[in-house]
């Protein structure tokens, strides 16, 4: 792919970032076939976007080529009593996750971070919510680089309460609940036996900061930095106020506003 093409694959990931969007795959002539041309996609969304980049979802690799790394915009961060985002098939799409957030930056540099720099760069753990839409069809045939470009279905985050780090650092599994008020004042409650897709739920900010660094990406002052479903994707319904409890770690509400 040319640069041209990055580009205009760019162009066409943001025009699908509205509701209702179910496409397929991009042309072949625009279509990231390798890690390296999905994550040059991502650099130029990056660069069209009217917003700035304002954190990271990421995951240990899954394998040499399927890496898990994506940006999320300053205009989909949210926190507070609600939180809006688009449905995706008729529903609130989240996953339950813990989010790092920098207190200082970690410039761009080719030699590796320790992790303990990192930690100390860490300034405070919270519940959060990835906020989810898938943007292809069902029955598309996008091929795992394609989705890595266009940030593998990712359309936000919610930052939640704070949490404090040592709990947060060592929370590989506890429960969690789910609930939402029906009409008739009734609770409707989802389980869930928590288990984070890593060892630990950090060490994906360790090999996430060093992989970018290299690449030349600087991580700012305030990044929060997601790093995995504890409990998949979760299905809730819009406008009734939804509880959530991470068992023995903490717990808020919010309800969930549709963007239309």
């Amino acid at each position: 792919m040319t640069p041209e093409k990055f580009t205009e694959a760019a162009e066409q990931f943001l025009a699908r970032r509205v509701p209702g969007t179910k496409a397929y795959s991009l042309a072949d002539t625009l279509k990231p076939l390798t890690i390296e041309e999905a994550l040059a996609v991502q650099q130029e969304i990056i660069k069209l976007r009217p917003d700035v980049v304002a954190g990271w979802k990421c995951l240990l690799p899954l394998a040499e080529d399927k890496l898990i790394i994506a940006p999320i915009f300053s205009e989909t961060m949210q926190k507070g009593d609600q939180c809006w985002l688009m449905k995706d098939n008729t529903k609130v799409r989240i996953e339950p996750e813990i989010a790092f957030v920098l207190s200082k930056d970690l410039p761009a540099r080719d030699e590796e971070y320790s992790e303990a720099e990192i930690d100390q760069a860490i300034g405070s753990c919270h519940m959060a919510l990835e906020l989810i839409q898938s943007r292809f069809a069902d029955d598309s045939d996008a091929v795992f680089p394609e989705r890595l470009a266009d940030c593998l279905v990712n359309q936000g985050l919610y930052i939640g309460p704070e949490i404090d780090k040592t709990t947060a650092f060592s929370a590989s599994k506890f429960h969690i609940f789910i609930s939402q008020t029906e009409q008739s004042g009734e609770l409707s409650e989802q389980k869930f036996d928590g288990v984070h897709p890593n060892p630990l739920p950090q060490l994906p900010v360790y090999w996430a900061i060093n992989f970018m660094t290299k690449r030349g990406t600087t991580f700012k002052q305030g990044e929060a930095l997601t790093t995995g479903s504890f409990a998949g994707v979760v299905e809730l319904n819009f406008d009734k106020k939804t509880y959530i409890e991470y068992a023995g770690i903490g717990k808020f509400d919010v309800i969930f506003k549709e963007l239309v």
